[in-house]
């Protein structure tokens, strides 16, 4: 009877220890920094204050935290994911996690080791049976079974939406990533052209093509380090989010098929196979509050790095720890790239000129060849040139012609050859020469074109763009999806664990039912047979 009673104690003591477990790992959990993604609002208020700070040391006082590597004092280093201390201050906030893990998985041990003990050194003696007893331990049983079931539904579906979501933003960084090293390839090409470029002969200066000549050499460089670091990083974090995606679903399938089939073997009275999936429960169960910690860090990273980028858009740098993301191409050959691709613009818009002023709008006497083919007919336009000889804007004047507009407008004005190189109708261009300048047109066009884009790479404005609409169209996303993996994680954990111990104490309930009617059974058959 003794022993009877001391399991009784044993089991009660496990319920109200694992109720007092929660409580205390709650309040822990906010003492360490939990309750910081309930409240995010919050964070970001502090975390944008002291903005000199947190333009060099991104989110600063959210990410202010117990370093255990540093002897628990405060980490101050900012959002850097290259930092040891940072991941380390980090995780600290899920200290209460693996608190609860190595808690239950000692305490429970030792609560199946008393429990075996008693079974295996004392006599079974008669025990009695109690409906309600037998009525709540089941009625327990099942509400937490189905718990757990929602919890590995919250948990499934969490994942997916992670996953999906998380891809999608790694998609947006690399694409963005690729436009602008595909649009500095571009740019490069166009420049190459600009070596090639040759009307009549003429072609750009010495210095001009030396100069064209170094600063491909840095644009090359430049969009190689962006694609390649770039797609490093994809590469990386998609094979840890592929990882992360199949251990979930993993945790959630198996959770789900233990809380299931310890139900039904509880309710068949199985009561050797119960205990065995009790031992198997109580490994898993450690495992998946282990988990809670971990996407709880996870989640604290995520909202760290939506707050980083915030932040960073704010108070723009060249060089921060945003770069192991990504990268700004360096301000100097930006700059200088833009200078360039200005001052060649603006000299193949000068040939071209030259070309229409001195040679193809006069009327040359038949023996001054080649610069005599016939010319004949109204006037060409010239070309409007973009940009003044100190490389600013220039604004068109009347009779000039745009650079998008003059490969059209100048066929109007090319004539028709039957003898080599002499116009047979009227016109001031050949064909050949037609060609020639179109070449140096579209060239200069090109390059023109891309002369916002090289502005915004001058201030690092595609970084800023990226930035600013990953926080806005990604980073909620994000941060309810960690969320919801948290929070099945969680409700799986606590649902199981729970459901380990009423198993142990459904089954003993109904190991004591059946023991009580079989005794009554033959209790009653007895008295028959003695008869009056």
């Amino acid at each position: 009877m003794l022993c009877s009673r001391s399991r009784s104690v044993v089991i009660l003591g496990c319920i109200l220890s694992l109720f007092l477990l929660v409580v205390t790992a709650t309040s822990i959990a906010e003492e360490e920094g939990v309750e910081e993604w309930m409240t995010s609002v919050k964070e970001r208020f502090m975390a944008e204050e002291d903005k000199l700070n947190s333009s060099l040391i991104l989110a600063a006082k959210r990410t202010k935290r117990k370093d255990p590597h540093e002897n628990f004092k405060l980490y101050t280093g900012g959002w850097n994911i290259s930092n040891t201390d940072y991941w380390t201050s980090v995780a600290y906030t899920a200290v209460p996690f693996f608190v609860i893990a190595l808690v239950w998985f000692v305490f429970f041990g030792l609560c199946l080791s008393l429990i075996c003990l008693c079974y295996c050194c004392c006599a079974r003696q008669p025990y009695g049976y109690s409906k309600i007893a037998y009525a709540l331990s089941l009625i327990l049983l099942i509400s937490f079974t189905i718990a757990a079931i929602v919890g590995c539904v919250f948990l499934y579906t969490g994942q997916g939406k992670f996953h999906a979501s998380t891809s999608d933003t790694l998609d947006y960084v690399v694409s963005k990533a690729n436009f602008t090293s595909e649009n500095l390839r571009n740019v490069s090409d166009y420049l190459n052209a600009a070596k090639k470029v040759d009307v009549q002969s003429i072609v750009l200066p010495g210095d001009v093509l030396s100069s064209i000549d170094n600063i491909q050499g840095k644009i090359n460089s430049s969009a190689t380090t962006l694609s390649v670091k770039t797609m490093e990083n994809q590469d990386k974090i998609q094979d840890v989010l592929d990882n992360m995606r199949l251990a979930l679903i993993i945790i959630a399938a198996v959770m789900l098929f233990l809380a299931f089939i310890g139900f039904l073997l509880s309710i068949f009275g199985l009561q050797c196979l119960v205990y065995t999936l009790v031992i198997l429960g109580w490994i898993l169960v450690t495992g998946t509050f282990v988990l809670c910690g971990v996407f709880l860090l996870l989640h604290n990273v995520v909202g760290d790095t939506c707050v980083a980028m915030d932040q960073w858009v704010q108070n723009p740098k060249a060089h921060t720890a945003l770069d192991d993301i990504l990268p700004c191409v360096d301000n100097a050959t930006a700059r200088e790239t833009l200078t360039r691709t200005k001052l060649v613009t603006y000299q193949l818009v000068n040939i071209v000129d030259d070309a229409i002023n001195n040679m193809t709008n006069r009327n040359f006497p038949s023996q001054f060849r080649p610069f005599y083919y016939n010319q004949s007919g109204p006037l060409m336009p010239v070309l409007c040139n973009p940009f003044n000889a100190d490389l600013s804007d220039h604004q068109c004047q009347p009779g000039e012609v745009h650079l998008s507009d003059a490969t059209e407008v100048w066929k109007n004005y090319t004539c028709k050859i039957i003898t080599p190189g002499t116009c047979s109708t009227q016109g001031r261009l050949t064909p050949k020469l037609y060609t020639q300048m179109a070449a140096a047109v579209n060239v200069s066009y090109g390059l023109y074109k891309y002369g916002p884009f090289l502005a915004d790479l001058q201030g690092c404005d595609f970084v800023r763009s990226t930035f600013t609409d990953i926080e806005r169209d990604h980073c909620p996303g994000l941060k309810r999806y960690t969320r919801w993996i948290y929070v099945g994680l969680v409700l799986v954990s606590t649902a199981v664990m729970l459901s380990l111990v009423f198993w142990v104490i459904y089954a003993r309930e109904r190991r004591h039912r059946v023991y009580t009617k079989d005794y009554n059974a033959m209790h009653s058959e007895a008295l028959r047979d003695k008869g009056p």
